[in-house]
């Protein structure tokens, strides 16, 4: 019995071996000394490329430290492993199509990533950090789209960070801004966002990169993140670039509300759940704070002008000129989110194009119509896919462009991304609103696509086809993707996204009636903007003139 044993376990060690040995196969530990302590990765001999995942970069957000601003980590002895992602922040599986690798849920999650290629004669590189999208409820810095090795084979320390969502991230309340030593409240993710860049400019030297060579990126609320990041004051001197890919807080976008609307949200929730103060808030368990929010049917809470993290509106900042004075790379994808959305069911006719823009604009029906072609089922889905997109996500980042190139003496470079995803290599699955895909189950098919959906150009940006395994990938998506990848690149390393190898890319002259912009696709090219009319509308609507 005892040899039994002894041999069972002398198996499951060559077993665990094993394991190790195969996830290992290309690479060997690595230490570097951080600010907190010594931590421990692994260097890819197959890539060149030092991996640290699940960084620590401020305390855990628990207890009484919920709803507060995040604070930094305490320091360890020893060696702390970091080649496994730290837990995701809390959240359900809002958009079903996205991947995590990160291990599990937990508040406990203010952990970031870091890519790096550096070498004992390479030092002094460009960083770039990623902020996730997934509408400030949903996301983490694990998900295989973002992953930063490709680009850090372009010569770039790469740093994804997770920050708190939803309930846990953005609620404000009078309460909590009474026991704030800035009277403010909310906003705690973006504070998270603005801990991994102090944190980054502490110690990324460690990790060969300069602390004045920052770009920061993100696309859907990630890049609503970055636009908020440009107008803080507390952000400002810790970038050098902003990259944004779909999304800016504009209104309609996420809109920033004010502190007291906030606090009143925040205090009609508490009420509506029977809650009587934060302090019997804090009490309750994770789940059963998840489960009072999963209940209550909300889609998160707004980011806050909150006199602390934003001063104003980003408009009233950006005109002020006080937003970060850099470099700014920013477009959408020319199919955000299908013509449906705007006709409601209805079928692509003219006769219900008309009908659905005199329903959405009854005083200026006329001058809309004059701006999207709609005579005939061709012209009404094209128009209604525009309208679509424009009133979802892009007027708000053609305005975020526009105040910058206005307000700024910085380069604006602006793009609209427009490959076609290839074919699933599973038919049973259909391409999700976020950029990945789910199973059809017993829905109907969704239409087929006229242009680049929401978020779909993640993986072509941050060069990583390779692993999302649902597409299958041609020889042109890995040319776009190439493409792209090296004007992001170029453009964390100079401001420009302009190089060998890609086609030229006219930035944006200030005050141009028709503004150059990038098409991003097989071929890629500068353009001039002939549809500006629609944003210029859309300005004067949405903003009340």
């Amino acid at each position: 019995m005892m040899n039994q044993k002894f041999f069972s376990l002398i198996t499951m060690l060559c077993l665990f071996s094993g394991v190790v040995l195969a996830q290992n196969k290309d690479g060997f530990p690595v230490q570097t000394k951080i600010a907190n302590g010594i931590i421990e990765g692994n260097y890819d001999t197959k890539t060149g490329i030092q991996k640290y995942f699940g960084i620590p970069f401020a305390k855990p957000p628990v207890g009484a430290l919920r709803w507060k601003a995040p604070q930094k980590p305490d320091n360890w002895t020893g060696v702390k492993p970091t080649k496994e992602f730290g837990p995701r922040p809390m959240q359900r599986l809002v958009f079903g199509d996205m991947n995590s690798r990160s291990n599990g849920v937990s508040e406990d999650c203010l952990y970031l990533n870091v890519w790096t290629p550096t070498t004992r004669s390479k030092k002094d590189l460009p960083v770039l950090v990623y902020f996730y999208g997934g509408g400030n409820v949903a996301g983490d810095g694990s998900e295989p789209r973002y992953d930063g090795e490709a680009m850090a084979g372009q010569g770039i320390v790469v740093v994804t960070c997770n920050y708190r969502l939803n309930i846990f991230g953005y609620l404000a309340h009078p309460e909590l801004s009474a026991e704030s030593t800035t009277k403010s409240s909310g906003n705690y993710g973006a504070l998270d966002q603005l801990a991994a860049l102090q944190w980054v400019q502490q110690n990324i030297a460690a990790f060969g990169g300069d602390p004045k060579k920052v770009t920061i990126a993100g696309e859907s609320a990630g890049s609503i993140g970055v636009s908020t990041h440009m107008a803080s004051p507390l952000s400002k001197g810790l970038i050098a670039g902003a990259i944004g890919e779909s999304g800016a807080a504009i209104n309609p976008t996420m809109t920033p509300v004010s502190l007291k609307e906030g606090e009143q949200m925040g205090a009609e929730f508490l009420q509506k759940a029977g809650i009587k103060s934060i302090a019997e808030l804090r009490k309750m368990s994770t789940k059963e704070i998840y489960e009072l929010y999963n209940e209550s049917g909300r889609f998160g809470f707004p980011i806050v002008i909150d006199g602390y993290f934003l001063k104003k509106p980003l408009i009233e900042t950006f005109e002020a000129k006080e937003q970060a004075m850099v470099p700014l790379l920013a477009g959408w994808n020319s199919a955000e989110i299908p013509g449906m959305a705007f006709m409601q069911g209805m079928p692509f006719t003219p006769e219900n194009f008309i009908t659905k823009v005199k329903q959405a604009y009854p005083e200026r029906w006329e001058e809309v119509l004059k701006l999207y072609p709609h005579k005939d089922a061709a012209q009404v889905e094209q128009s209604a896919t525009d309208m679509a997109a424009d009133r979802f996500i892009v007027y708000a980042t053609w305005k975020w462009l526009d105040l910058h190139s206005k307000n700024s003496d910085q380069p604006v470079y602006r793009y609209v991304y427009s490959k076609l995803r290839p074919e699933l290599v599973d038919k049973g699955l259909v391409s999700g609103l976020a950029g990945g895909t789910m199973r059809a189950g017993d829905a109907p098919p969704p239409p087929k696509a006229i242009g680049a959906p929401h978020a779909c150009e993640i993986e072509y940006a941050m060069g990583n086809l390779d692993r999302i395994k649902e597409y299958a990938w041609t020889r042109d998506d890995y040319a776009v993707s190439k493409t792209m990848l090296t004007y992001f690149a170029n453009f964390i390393k100079t401001g420009n996204p302009n190089g060998a190898g890609v086609p030229e890319w006219n930035k944006v002259e200030q005050n141009s009636e028709n503004p150059a912009f990038q098409i991003i696709d097989v071929t890629s090219k500068s353009a001039n903007s002939d549809v500006e009319g629609r944003y210029h509308f859309h300005d004067k609507y949405f903003q009340g003139k």
